[in-house]
């Protein structure tokens, strides 16, 4: 397919379907771990979020060259051997522990992604490869923001990312979130770790044009002040329930 009719095609898709993202995300609410509701929801409301990126990021001397290359992000970050390799402390060590931990994987990821249609344009178009540079680097997001994969981390990662893309499948999914979990936790602060998740993500740098290959072998610590990410403290001090919070194994500046 040309460029030019698979543009058009992916012009037709960014219409808002919002009964499509409500249905999506009742299942949600009622399995936190229907990860294919969630890309239901994702594709449903991205609008014009995955084009605005994509430009955004060409705009930039160091945004183009990444664009131009067109690395695959999930390779890289599914080759646990070489993670491994890295230092303790550094962004990659953590994240390959992070999702050997949870039995997770980019490649796990993606394939829940397919289940639904990446996108109505050719995988080989651009904009598929920025919107498949965004689905691969959820869990990455995860440990840079220190949120854990329970239901508020995961609320709570998805605020930070809506910051950061403006996509409002990351908004629904956060608010839907942060209501559920406060109404089964009405004396925590959990509309608190979701807003100020939000606030995180709004005034950290922007992750989508970060060197991910380079960042996987810098210290933890370092990328997150580097790249302005401040601290969960409103998640952290909420205790720990059954089902709701579970131990988190990302390592959290002082």
């Amino acid at each position: 397919m040309n460029d030019f009719a698979s543009e058009a095609r992916f012009r037709a898709s960014w219409r808002r379907r919002p009964d499509v993202a409500m249905a999506a995300i009742r299942r949600l609410i009622a399995d936190k771990e229907d990860t294919q509701a969630v890309f239901e929801i994702m594709r449903a409301l991205s609008g014009r979020s995955i084009p605005h990126g994509y430009r955004r990021l060409v705009d930039t001397a160091a945004g183009g060259h990444m664009a131009a290359r067109a690395v695959e992000l999930a390779p890289i970050l599914d080759d646990h051997d070489a993670l491994r390799r890295l230092p303790a402390g550094t962004v990659g060590r953590v994240y390959v522990e992070f999702v050997e931990g949870r039995k997770i994987s980019a490649e796990g990821l993606a394939a829940e992604s397919r289940k639904v249609g990446d996108s109505d344009i050719d995988s080989a178009h651009p904009y598929a490869w920025y919107a498949r540079r965004m689905r691969d680097v959820h869990d990455l997001w995860h440990v840079l923001s220190g949120y854990n994969t329970d239901a508020l981390g995961e609320s709570c990662v998805v605020a930070f990312s809506y910051a950061q893309t403006r996509s409002l499948g990351f908004a629904l999914i956060a608010v839907a979130g942060a209501h559920t979990i406060a109404r089964q936790l009405p004396d925590q602060p959990i509309r608190r770790a979701v807003l100020q998740a939000w606030w995180n993500g709004r005034n950290a740098a922007w992750l989508p044009a970060v060197d991910y290959e380079a960042l996987l072998a810098e210290p933890l610590v370092e990328a997150r002040r580097r790249l302005k990410i401040a601290p969960p403290s409103w998640y952290h001090r909420i205790p720990e329930v059954t089902g709701v919070m579970e131990p988190s194994p990302i390592p959290q500046a002082a």
